[in-house]
């Protein structure tokens, strides 16, 4: 199936207030092309180098997002056109991303990322300092947190999967000034609407495995 044909067939089976992230990341300019052309517009990447090239040759419509860890060094480049960044896993990271929206006089979308996941390697905020962090967001007036991203653990284990996403879900739900809950990528992405995700991360389902 062509890439436009992947974007139809994920998007016919997911609800319409289900909102699909193209993650884009490693893929030629070619591949986006075809999946604009067929009326996706949000896409995701995890390398500000990468971001940044691609939103220089692309249309300015599309509406780029930051879904990889991100050093707070990088944030500069990002800051001008981002349309939102889902991995905030730090406050440093917060200060930073207020201050270079300042200067470009934007108010910049964010989701706090959270750790839900047994592998330590996962970036996010643990549940205790999360509501630290959400207790200071009122100090960033440039920075507008919509919601939290999470991923699971990498397990063929469902069961497991789906407990690590129903607990990210009630502490959104616990959260009713937020709107955004991102979780789910190609190989979970069903369950996580199951567990009340509204934003869903896909990569290789579109676009075919990734090209490194």
């Amino acid at each position: 199936m062509s890439i436009s044909e992947n974007i139809q067939k994920i998007k016919s089976e997911i609800p319409k207030e289900i909102t699909l992230v193209a993650v884009s990341k490693t893929k030629p300019i070619s591949d986006i092309e075809q999946a604009y052309n067929s009326g996706q517009l949000i896409f995701g990447e995890n390398k500000v180098k990468e971001l940044v090239e691609k939103h220089e040759k692309l249309p300015k419509d599309i509406q780029w997002q930051m879904i990889g860890h991100l050093q707070t060094n990088k944030v500069k480049y990002i800051a001008p056109f981002v349309n939102l960044i889902h991995g905030v896993d730090s406050e440093k990271l917060l200060k930073e991303i207020d201050k270079r929206a300042r200067q470009n006089d934007r108010i910049i979308d964010c989701l706090l990322q959270v750790h839900i996941a047994t592998e330590s390697t996962k970036f996010g905020f643990l549940e205790n300092e999360l509501e630290e962090i959400i207790k200071k967001l009122e100090n960033y007036k440039n920075v507008n947190i919509i919601g939290f991203m999470g991923m699971a653990t990498f397990t063929d284990n469902k069961n497991q999967i789906k407990e690590e996403f129903s607990f990210l879900s009630t502490i959104y739900k616990q959260h009713k000034q937020m709107n955004t809950l991102s979780m789910g990528m190609s190989g979970d992405y069903k369950i996580a609407i199951s567990c009340g995700s509204n934003m869903i991360r896909i990569g290789s389902t579109i676009f075919g495995n990734r090209n490194y």
